[in-house]
């Protein structure tokens, strides 16, 4: 795996995991935790968090990195 690809995936990763933590807790007011996770419609929107953090916020991310490490 290319360094690119980790370096996404690490950072891309807990941003997806957090973002759905926090989708949970925004929403734990209206719908328990047990409907919440039990809609399939929770899981899209999970894969749907980590993938956009891993592609689109890990990739900006690595693009940042590079523009600082070759200045």
């Amino acid at each position: 795996m290319s360094e690119r690809w980790k370096y996404q995936i690490k950072t891309g990763l807990p941003w997806g995991v957090f973002m759905t933590v926090f989708m949970i807790l925004f929403e734990i007011k209206e719908v328990s935790f047990i409907d919440q996770v039990s809609k399939p419609f929770f899981y899209f929107k999970a894969v749907a968090y980590i993938l956009l953090g891993i592609f689109v916020l890990g990739y900006s991310s690595w693009k940042s990195k590079i523009k600082r490490q070759t200045k």
